[in-house]
């Protein structure tokens, strides 16, 4: 087991059905205060077409960053181009010319830096957790009722719980603990797979914090990587 504590004592574990796959990096950002929404508009329209420019004519699944989030799918027995990975479909989006949805500055902020390293990012209103967190494979049956899905089915798959359940996954997160314009405190988790250095962990830690800055007004009050691969 892999573990690390929250600013508020509660734990954050790499379960060991999880060990040797996954590795993440979290941070707790407080005091959400969104300001405009047009420099986070011109930053991600920038970014689509520096993308569409580098991956044109491209199937999304032969895109090399995003190898990684597929990689880690494939090590729970999930297949990738049907169970696709967040940061997978949200490349989709742009490469077919869709642009990415628009749905306020913290789920923006969030879609954007997904974007930038490729990775799934699961995002959460910590209020809205129920005691420990812990990744894990979700047990056969389990789910819950997504974002703007139906149920989300995790048994087997990698997922987070607390003690009311699964709440989150790579591919969607929970209705249940979702953001809207109450949120002052968050959970940001990256995932990738245990192959993952910590260097590079670090520096996808270290964006997430600055884009939500600077879009969401927060600030980083706590992060910690775990299981991530020591060396660069």
């Amino acid at each position: 087991m892999i573990a690390a504590r929250l600013p508020d004592g509660r734990s954050l574990v790499l379960d060991e059905s999880v060990a040797g796959r996954l590795s993440c990096g979290a941070l707790v950002l407080e005091g959400v205060s969104p300001g405009g929404e047009e420099p986070l508009a011109q930053e991600i329209a920038a970014l689509e077409t520096q993308l569409c420019k580098r991956y044109a004519g491209c199937e999304p699944s032969a895109v090399p960053g995003l190898r990684e989030a597929r990689v880690l799918y494939k090590s729970f027995g999930m297949d990738p181009s049907r169970h696709r990975p967040s940061s997978e479909a949200l490349l989709r989006r742009v490469l077919q010319g869709k642009g990415l949805y628009r749905l306020g500055n913290v789920v923006d902020a969030c879609n954007l830096a997904s974007l930038s390293f490729l990775l799934p990012i699961g995002l959460y209103d910590l209020s809205r957790v129920r005691g420990d967190v812990r990744l894990r494979a979700g047990d056969p049956g389990d789910g819950y009722v997504g974002i703007r899905k139906d149920e989300v089915h995790v048994g087997d798959r990698l997922a987070l719980y607390d003690d009311k359940g699964p709440f989150g996954s790579p591919t969607s997160d929970s209705l249940r603990t979702s953001t809207d314009a109450t949120t002052q405190s968050l959970l940001a988790v990256v995932m990738a797979t245990a192959g993952t250095s910590a260097t590079t962990m670090s520096a996808h830690v270290d964006l997430v914090g600055e884009l939500f800055a600077r879009h969401a007004g927060t600030r980083v009050t706590w992060t910690a990587l775990l299981g991530a691969r020591e060396g660069g």
